[in-house]
């Protein structure tokens, strides 16, 4: 991309995220999720299968027209939303979705993508067994601290220079999303959405990581003990017989000021869940708060920064693009429009069209039903977007954080591993999955199918979890 087309995108974010200047009165027209049927979840579904079937079938039409067919899809949500509930609810549905879900998350992406991909990790390890498995634990700590999203984009081209030379290397990057990208995410508020969320609600900062470590670390030992042996077959069969094409050589890190940029970011985004001035503003009866839009212009600004002191070389030896980030963009601003009408039947729990579901997560003693929980919360999770997920069941089960993480704990811990943990089920389930298999694609190598993807997490990820709700959750 050149830089005047970069500047014009940057200027179009600090331009929406300062629209709550605009400000209007109160009376939200909103969707009342109680008159939704469950056709209004058709759109969404015909994304996904979109998603899952149109770059196996027609890869080239795919390519070339992916946001077209998302934009197509949205529309099936706007028009009959315009048609049958007015002009206004439309306006305001969609405005709810982007200033308060869609852009802060692209921004939240983008400035990740951008900072992290100044980070030029230069050299070249030897893709072997035991080094691939040891990434992959790195990348699963720095999850936790970093976000699911920074920790991918920075190990995720390493390691595929780590594998160059791998004939047998589809299940490293694989791997590398169920751990990298999902279950290293559930330590802190910082690691996946949801939890930050969570956190906003006020969820302590350490909660998670006292109360999901253990539910984190059976995962992680599993998954990197099965990584290990499915590696070491893969590795003795291939008998070294590629030339690689990077030889191994001496480690090191350029573009070393993103590195404290990165540190800004983390400081940005904690900022904003602790600090709270009482400021809003509302845009079309939207209310947004200070510290919140205050937090997306800083990361712009910072996503501005990292490419003004990254030099130019670094990128391009990091093979960096900004294919993979517009991909995602393109793809979730569909799935985040045709999402509405399935959170607004969520939203109206027992009253709503989805009202079967609902009722399973309580016991006839009126009590939460943990495992119920997790499964849902994580199903649901691995198809919806897992941040408003994770809300609507957090508010399902009481929405007191004080109660839940007291009496409660057990069930705001299964609803937070649903949320993290089976985010890894698909590609759409969380999106630094679409991230790496765009990045990793982009250098040549072919991903699994949406539905091959899941035929591994179901292989693999669902006896997990099944094994997870004895030990946690039973």
């Amino acid at each position: 991309m050149k830089r005047h087309a970069l500047a014009a995108m940057l200027a179009v974010a600090v331009a929406i995220s300062a629209l709550p200047a605009l400000a209007a009165g109160p009376g939200a027209p909103a969707i009342d999720g109680r008159h939704l049927n469950l056709l209004w979840i058709v759109p969404f579904a015909g994304i996904l299968l979109s998603i899952a079937v149109m770059p196996l079938a027609a890869p080239s039409f795919w390519h070339h027209h992916f946001g077209k067919v998302s934009a197509g899809w949205a529309l099936l949500v706007i028009v009959p939303f315009a048609a049958l509930f007015g002009v206004p609810t439309a306006i305001y549905e969609i405005l709810h979705l982007l200033l308060l879900d869609y852009i802060p998350f692209i921004i939240l992406l983008l400035v990740l993508f951008t900072v992290t991909g100044g980070i030029h990790i230069k050299g070249n390890l030897h893709g072997s067994p035991s080094m691939n498995t040891a990434l992959l634990a790195i990348g699963t700590v720095l999850a936790g601290w970093m976000g699911t999203t920074g920790a991918s984009m920075l190990l995720i081209r390493p390691m595929i220079r780590a594998n160059d030379d791998r004939r047998h290397k589809v299940h490293v990057f694989v791997f590398f999303i169920f751990l990298v990208s999902n279950i290293g995410g559930a330590l802190t508020p910082l690691g996946d959405p949801p939890l930050f969320l969570g956190f906003l609600k006020g969820v302590d900062f350490f909660w998670t990581t006292t109360h999901l470590f253990g539910e984190m670390l059976v995962c992680a030992i599993v998954l990197l003990a099965v990584f290990y042996a499915l590696d070491s077959y893969w590795y003795r069969k291939e008998g070294h017989l590629k030339r690689d094409p990077t030889p191994d050589s001496p480690v090191r890190i350029e573009g070393g000021v993103n590195i404290i940029l990165l540190g800004v970011v983390v400081g940005v985004v904690l900022a904003s869940g602790t600090w709270n001035p009482g400021v809003k503003f509302t845009v079309f009866h939207v209310t947004l708060e200070l510290q919140h839009v205050l937090r997306d212009l800083s990361l712009v600004a910072v996503c501005a920064l990292s490419l003004r002191l990254t030099t130019r070389q670094v990128r391009t030896e990091n093979g960096f693009g900004w294919a993979p980030m517009a991909e995602v963009a393109k793809l979730f601003a569909g799935i985040f429009i045709t999402i509405a009408p399935a959170l607004a039947i969520l939203k109206a729990g027992k009253d709503g069209a989805l009202a079967p579901l609902v009722a399973l997560v309580t016991n006839p003693d009126g009590q939460p039903n943990d495992i119920w929980y997790f499964w849902l919360t994580g199903i649901l999770s691995s198809f919806l977007d897992n941040a408003p997920t994770y809300l609507v069941f957090f508010n399902l089960a009481g929405g007191d954080a004080d109660i839940l993480m007291g009496p409660l704990a057990s069930t705001l811990a299964a609803i937070s591993c649903g949320a993290v943990f089976m985010g890894a089920n698909t590609y759409i389930g969380n999106a630094p999955n679409f991230m790496v298999k765009a990045v990793v694609e982009d250098a040549g190598i072919r991903m699994p199918s949406f539905i091959g993807y899941t035929a591994w997490s179901c292989g693999i990820l669902v006896p997990l979890f099944v094994l997870l709700t004895f030990l946690f959750f039973v």
